[in-house]
């Protein structure tokens, strides 16, 4: 990034970066997915991978040089529902952006949106499951956030970084999510100034220039490569096993990730206007990128281990370790180096899409209930674990790295 630094780059917005990084961008990752395709279906098109946010970096970076942050984190633990005014008290620079950052935008369909909440609860089991074992085991193989998340602060307590995250999932499922009595807005706009705050600390660090291939983490297309191994990658997994879903509520499902994007300051140009688009956009930016890190291995390894804390049973490591394989696939697993397991692989292999079948009134009960058993308590189990964290979270604004 030649004479340009860290801080000049995060005060031009990602503007500037996208100039001059432009001409060092590799072919091989040459950014050719058009705007026309998004939600606001134009844009300058420029290369996320050197667009940052322009508002809430230079802000939160301020805040941090500032010493404010302690003192906005305790106001902030007060405000947790989207209608609620914000705390007095507030640096004003702050409040004023927040006040920005919590409108939903124009384009966002409240009909959708609704229709999305019979989505969340037809397949809230499913939705469990795949956002842990599908989108967060994905997680650990995508290397600049198993990295950023290793490294950043969150990466020191695991148990606490994943309870945040499942809240997102949590408060985009519940059935006032964007209303005023609802948390999405609230956690997104509390997720973006974290991010804000990421940028700046991170490459601060003594581990990040060793390591890291860029110096500044979480520009705007590694927050869609994130984006993707959510909505995307739940959405083609369900198409894959089969599962009935209405046209209608597949559209409101993906509205309501579109709307979390924007709120979560993903620009406009970014966000997939369809799901032919997202599909296509993530065959760009998330397939091709997948691979495993060390640091992605260890946490890949803590995340089984939590899970399997919860229930000894039928949430074991080796049975969490075998959905992670079936979810994922052989050269995943093999990469987070997840044990074969000779009972449950060969089982979600031969019996997950009949028992989806039967769940779905599509087959009458088989000839092994005691699979469809199994099969039913991992997902009630699963769903509870990933999804479940409706206790007070707070998600805070970070001072420091990971400490180790």
């Amino acid at each position: 990034m030649g004479e340009l630094s860290r801080r000049n780059m995060l005060k031009a917005g990602g503007a500037l970066g996208a100039m001059g990084a432009l001409s060092i961008a590799s072919p091989a990752h040459a950014w050719t997915w058009s705007p026309q395709g998004s939600v606001a279906g134009t844009g300058a098109g420029l290369d996320p991978r050197w667009v940052w946010d322009e508002e809430a970096d230079p802000l939160v970076a301020s805040l941090l040089d500032r010493g404010d942050v302690p003192r906005v984190n305790e106001l902030l633990r007060t405000w947790t529902k989207n209608g609620q005014p914000l705390p007095s008290g507030l640096p004003a620079d702050l409040r004023d952006f927040m006040e920005r950052a919590r409108q939903l935008p124009s384009w966002a369909d409240q009909a959708k949106l609704d229709l999305a909440v019979e989505f969340n609860k037809k397949r809230g089991l499913y939705l469990g499951v795949l956002y842990g074992l599908a989108s967060g085991m994905m997680s650990t193989v995508i290397p600049k956030e198993a990295r950023a998340v290793y490294y950043s602060q969150g990466g020191a307590d695991m148990k606490d970084r994943i309870s945040k995250t499942a809240k997102l999932g949590y408060d985009i499922g519940s059935h006032n999510a964007y209303r005023p009595d609802g948390e999405m807005i609230v956690t997104c706009v509390k997720t973006r100034l974290v991010h804000a705050a990421v940028r700046h600390l991170l490459p601060q660090s003594p581990h990040w220039p060793g390591v890291a291939e860029e110096d500044i983490p979480i520009s705007q297309r590694d927050m869609m490569v994130t984006w993707h191994s959510l909505p995307t990658t739940v959405m083609q997994k369900m198409v894959a096993w089969k599962i009935p879903i209405p046209s209608s509520e597949s559209t409101a499902f993906l509205h309501s990730w579109q709307v979390g994007a924007h709120m979560l300051g993903i620009k406009d140009e970014y966000i997939p206007a369809s799901w032919a688009e997202a599909n296509s956009q993530a065959g760009q930016v998330l397939t091709p990128i997948l691979a495993p890190t060390p640091e992605g291995i260890k946490l890949a390894d803590i995340l089984l281990n939590l899970g399997s804390s919860v229930d000894a049973g039928i949430l074991s490591k080796p049975i969490l370790g075998s959905f992670t394989r079936f979810m994922l696939g052989d050269e995943i697993a093999g990469w987070l180096k997840i044990p074969r397991e000779p009972v449950w692989d060969p089982l979600l292999r031969l019996s997950w899409k009949p028992f989806i079948a039967v769940r779905e009134g599509l087959l009458p009960l088989p000839l092994a209930p005691e699979a469809y058993w199994l099969f039913d308590e991992f997902l009630r189990k699963a769903a509870l674990l990933f999804l479940s964290e409706a206790r007070p979270i707070s998600i805070e604004i970070p001072v420091t790295n990971r400490p180790s």
